[in-house]
């Protein structure tokens, strides 16, 4: 595989008084991260617990793979909008992902099991509790009782394919909706999500130089000692939107 050049430009930002002070990374790269790969979800292993898609990352080393997880949100009534790589001024730039009350802009990117570039229809909130629409997520009804089903909105293609917003890539567009709810409260990525990606980045074998893009394990049922997060703060970019 080709030695990817990045510009990495890092913003940090310490929050007073809240205990996951982050640095949020802006990273430039001039090579398209590989495609998303194509995987089964594994089932959820608790009531409680959200989706979240895998996606490439980028380090020193390259792009490697985050896998796909089931992960506590960040406060109760938050859904997860995944990152997405998008091709600007010549670079491919990384835009992070967040919980919101509604799921907003992430590129138009299909990484599956209901986020098929558009909104989110795995599953809602209803009155404090989360519901799992069983025609999209891999739910085992005998521990996880919170479910539905409704296959109006399902996308049989399975997840695969362009893994960023641009020239050949995905030509989606932010809607009114996304550009109306950017200002909305957010939460950054939890704990555990920080640390998952943290031991990705470290595992040789996430890499896109060593798996030729094809991650032997692309995805996980949780990881362990979840930790969700109280923090919240506007979120700077993408923008939010729609709830399906």
């Amino acid at each position: 595989m080709k030695k990817i050049a990045a510009l990495i430009f890092i913003l940090v930002f310490v929050l007073s008084g809240k205990p996951d002070g982050f640095a949020q990374v802006v990273v430039d790269v001039q090579i398209a991260p590989p495609p998303i790969p194509e995987y089964e979800q594994p089932p959820c292993p608790v009531d409680g617990y959200l989706w979240t898609p895998g996606y490439w990352g980028y380090g020193a080393a390259g792009y490697y793979w985050i896998p796909g997880a089931w992960l506590l949100p960040a406060e109760v009534g938050f859904l997860w909008t995944p990152g997405y790589w998008g091709y600007e001024g010549g670079f491919y730039r990384w835009h992070g992902g967040y919980w919101g009350n509604h799921v907003g802009y992430y590129g138009g990117v299909h990484y599956g099991h209901g986020y098929d570039g558009d909104g989110y229809y795995g599953g809602r909130w209803e009155g404090g509790h989360f519901r799992y629409n069983t025609a999209v997520s891999n739910i085992n009804r005998r521990t996880v009782h919170n479910t539905y089903e409704d296959r109006s909105m399902v996308n049989s293609r399975k997840p695969g394919g362009a893994s960023y917003n641009g020239p050949r890539g995905t030509s989606s567009q932010p809607s009114s909706a996304h550009q109306a709810a950017a200002a909305e409260r957010h939460a950054t990525p939890t704990r555990t999500q920080q640390n998952h990606e943290r031991a990705a980045s470290r595992d040789v074998n996430k890499r896109a130089s060593v798996n030729n893009g094809r991650p032997s394990f692309p995805a996980r049922s949780a990881p362990s000692r979840q930790q969700p997060s109280r923090m919240s703060t506007p979120h700077g970019g993408g923008g939010g939107g729609r709830h399906r």
